[in-house]
């Protein structure tokens, strides 16, 4: 199960940390990913991470401004986000895969938490 927690509403420029809570004994067993999706648009990736946390990844959109970290110690993975504007307003989810080749798509991923939602105003 994951539940992810830190959404709210900010301005622009500002700044948020998303936390994913994993529960269960198997969490560094798999890469983590943060994907937002916004209404009436498809379900986008925004940042991952491998197993121990030693290769990153990133949208081009976030690339810079968000950074995505784990604690395999507390099964749970961040993402900080900095400089944050409006576009990236969206309901942020994080999701678990085994499948690191495919760490950038939705489709790869096993597990995903609810969501929470980030509002950015301009």
């Amino acid at each position: 199960q994951l539940v992810e927690s830190g959404g709210g509403l900010v301005q622009a420029g500002g700044s948020l940390r998303l936390s994913c809570a994993a529960s269960g004994r198997t969490f560094s067993r798999y890469a983590m990913g943060w994907f937002r999706q916004a209404p009436g648009k498809e379900r986008e990736f925004v940042a991952a991470l491998t197993r121990s946390g030693g290769s990153t990844y990133y949208a081009d959109s976030v690339k810079g401004r968000f950074t995505i970290s784990r604690d395999n110690a507390k099964n749970t993975v961040y993402l900080q986000m900095n400089s944050l504007k409006p576009e990236d307003t969206a309901l942020y989810y994080c999701g678990a895969t085994m499948n690191t080749l495919l760490i950038r798509s939705p489709r790869a991923y096993d597990y995903w938490g609810q969501g929470t939602q980030v509002t950015v105003s301009s």
